[in-house]
């Protein structure tokens, strides 16, 4: 087996013994973190289903991409314990949020208040997200993760986005950073909490610094970053995997699950807006800020349009799968309102979810609208069994070429 897509604690075998290309992919939303998890839980049950209770997410996907509270549950599902299985199960992340969010995101002032400490600097000062964060994950690095991974921030120092990639730290070792900077930088959400800096050495001792914030600057959506990683990785590698066969969007698999969105209408309106000057950009009534909705919004939204039609067009619908609430209140929808009430309710907006069909965005009306019949809840199940046959395969093949190679060796000797 000769394979970069390997990786050494992995139980995951290269693409190059199956057919697919398996992608997970989890959007930026602060404490709306809590709606992935519910859909997560749900998808490691019907994986357990199949093959036995110690399935985890880890197991089935080539490379899973979070940014934000979706680079956090990413590192989550990842980050390998002492018997070198997934840190978390699914189930673990939504009390992970119940129990540390209220500390993360203290809520002690009303709209005023916040505005005027605002002002003065971040909403929040990070210490207890930082601390829990490396209670956990320790000093468990980029390059320990148990399937490959994708999280991105934005240096503000260079203004450019800073991914860090399983695939890059082979030849850029100073990526190979602790998972927890990784996962305080992509959480750093410009206003709410403290940017992070950390520094690295490569193989020659060389001095890297970063200067990072919210990964969401630069993708809240990550898909197309995890599908462009594994694109870029096997154009430039040998791997196994015929290239043009392994450049075909029909050897994809993806899941790209959001954090949800309020996409009332008349939320903003240009006689209202024309009136804001900064302050009214960064804040409104609600508590919620214009400013974020619009960047984080507009550009999840364009990634799922822009993979929505493509495999439309190639007709391989039921290989993308975009799982994402639209018609969130707006009391859910701020980035840091960690109450039992709106955790709760976002619980049961996940839930809720789960029984919606199907549905992908349509950018002449921002509206989220059904595209098949099926329920996301059957849209999984089929996924979960597509996860499963690819990983046997994968199993089967692998073991047919040992198989082959002892066979061979025993003929030569």
């Amino acid at each position: 087996m000769s394979s970069e897509m390997q990786r050494p604690r992995s139980n995951v075998l290269p693409p190059a013994y199956g057919e697919l290309i398996t992608v997970l992919s989890i959007d930026g939303g602060g404490i709306r973190g809590l709606i992935p998890a519910i859909i997560l839980e749900f998808l490691e049950n019907q994986l357990k289903e199949k093959d036995g209770k110690d399935a985890r997410i880890a197991d089935y996907f080539d490379i899973i991409a979070g940014t934000s509270t979706g680079g956090l549950i990413t590192a989550m599902l990842t980050a390998p314990d002492k018997n070198n299985r997934p840190l978390f199960a699914a189930k673990d992340i939504k009390d992970f949020y119940i129990e540390n969010c209220p500390k993360i995101f203290p809520q002690k002032c009303n709209l005023f208040t916040k505005i005027v400490n605002n002002i003065r600097g971040p909403l929040y000062d990070g210490k207890h997200l930082s601390d829990s964060i490396k209670e956990k994950l320790k000093d468990t690095k980029l390059g320990d993760t148990l399937t490959n991974v994708a999280i991105p921030t934005f240096d503000i120092n260079t203004l450019q986005p800073t991914i860090f990639s399983s695939f890059k730290i082979k030849k850029k070792t100073h990526m190979n950073a602790k998972l927890s900077d990784i996962c305080i930088a992509t959480s750093a959400a410009p206003t709410y909490l403290p940017p992070h800096g950390f520094k690295t050495y490569d193989d020659e001792g060389k001095m890297h610094e970063f200067n990072l914030v919210d990964g969401g600057v630069a993708a809240n959506n990550p898909t197309l970053i995890a599908m462009g990683e594994i694109a870029k990785h096997l154009t430039r590698e040998k791997n196994g995997i015929p290239k043009p066969a392994s450049l075909e969007y029909k050897k994809y698999l993806v899941i790209s699950i959001g954090t949800g969105e309020c996409k009332m209408t008349g939320r903003y309106t240009v006689s209202r807006a024309s009136k804001w000057g900064l302050l009214g950009w960064w804040f409104s009534a609600n508590g919620t800020s214009p400013l974020v909705d619009i960047f984080t919004q507009g550009s999840t939204d364009m990634v799922d349009f822009h993979l929505s039609a493509l495999f439309k067009t190639l007709d391989i619908q039921n290989k993308y799968l975009r799982i994402q609430e639209d018609g969130l209140d707006t009391t859910l929808s701020p980035l840091d309102r960690a109450t039992k009430e709106n955790m709760d309710c976002l619980i049961e907006a996940g839930e809720r979810l789960l029984k919606k069909q199907v549905s992908k965005v349509d950018l002449e009306t921002g509206e989220f609208v059904p595209y098949q019949k099926e329920t996301n809840a059957v849209a999984l199940k089929e996924f979960a069994e597509k996860l499963s046959n690819e990983k046997i395969l994968r199993e089967r093949n692998y073991q047919m070429q040992i198989d082959l190679n002892k066979q061979c060796t025993k003929d030569i000797n």
